[in-house]
C-alpha cells in the first residue's frame, strides 16, 4: 500500500481522486452534515491498494473505486469482517 495524503472534512480532495470517488465523498459529507454529526478535527486519508485509490475517513467510512465510473462506500468494520471469521 502506498501512502497517498490527509486532507480535512470538508475541504476539496487531491487531484488525483477520480471522479466518482469525490462524488461519493460529496454524499457522505452531505449525509453527516445533515445528521449534525460532529465531524470537527476529522480527514479524509487517501491511499492505494495495487495502484486503485481508498479513501478512508476518521470514523470508519471507506471508499474504494469499484471501476472506472463507480464508487463503493462501505465501512472499515464491515470491509475486515471476513478477517475476523478465521479467528
Amino acid at each position: 500500500m502506498q501512502l497517498g495524503t490527509r486532507w480535512p472534512i470538508g475541504a476539496a480532495a487531491p487531484a488525483r481522486v477520480p471522479e466518482p470517488v469525490r462524488a461519493a465523498i460529496r454524499t457522505v459529507e452531505a449525509e453527516l452534515e445533515d445528521a449534525d454529526v460532529a465531524t470537527t478535527g476529522w480527514s479524509w486519508t487517501l491511499t492505494f491498494l495495487e495502484g486503485k485509490p481508498i479513501v478512508d475517513l476518521d470514523d470508519g467510512t471507506r471508499i474504494r473505486l469499484v471501476d472506472d465510473d463507480v464508487a463503493l462506500v462501505t465501512s472499515v468494520e464491515l470491509d475486515d469482517s471476513d478477517d475476523d471469521e478465521d479467528d
